[in-house]
């Protein structure tokens, strides 16, 4: 493998256009296997597969980091699922903008979406639609959302569950150990998570 990327690398450098498919797969955590996904890319007909052991949610992925340095106009990378490229849909939008504009083609066999294709274009166009339509629903829903609450008298945040009386005795029943925290809570209509707030809460006013 290491002759034949000299290879490649000598024969780019020398101004020739060798156009490769790029596989890259990754599995979330050490335990995983990488061998189902390393087999359906070079069934595919990947010339190079590098490979990140690193959960979705991360953004640290040196793989694909090297991997998008190695990449050139005319290249296609390979994925066995549109999961293992991005972590969310935002980021997967992100890469596949980021390979349009580098005139790069995205594979991904799972879905079957090909963006080397005509259809595989309109596949990546209805992607940004969706990415696009969704950030407008949240921006939207906000905006009623808050419009709403500024209707009903209130500025946003949680609402205050008990008036000042009623956390003045929670935190009394609490500091007195006369009665169970579940009974306070039962009794006030709060959650413990609720009182134990109240209780820090005046503990802080006392301290200052």
């Amino acid at each position: 493998m290491l002759a034949r990327d000299g290879f490649l690398a000598k024969v780019r450098c020398a101004g020739q256009k060798t156009i490769m498919k790029l596989g890259y797969a990754r599995v979330s955590t050490h335990e995983q296997n990488l061998d189902m996904q390393r087999d359906a890319l070079l069934a595919a007909g990947c010339e190079k597969i590098i490979t990140d052991k690193a959960s979705g949610a991360s953004t640290t992925r040196p793989g694909l980091e090297k991997l998008k340095e190695q990449m050139r106009a005319g290249d296609t990378l390979v994925v066995w699922r549109l999961d293992r490229l991005g972590r969310s849909l935002r980021d997967l939008i992100g890469w596949m903008t980021y390979l349009d504009e580098q005139k790069i083609g995205l594979l991904s066999l799972h879905e079957a979406i090909d963006t080397t294709t005509p259809s595989g274009k309109l596949t990546f166009h209805l992607f940004g639609a969706l990415a696009e339509f969704e950030r407008n629903l949240i921006v939207e829903r906000t905006k009623a959302g808050l419009t709403a609450a500024r209707a009903r008298g209130r500025k946003g945040g949680r609402p205050i569950a008990l008036d000042a009386d009623k956390r003045e005795l929670a935190v009394r029943l609490y500091n007195e150990k006369a009665m169970p925290i579940a009974k306070i809570c039962t009794m006030l209509g709060i959650s413990k998570p609720t009182l134990y707030s109240y209780v820090r809460s005046a503990g802080a006013t006392e301290a200052a």
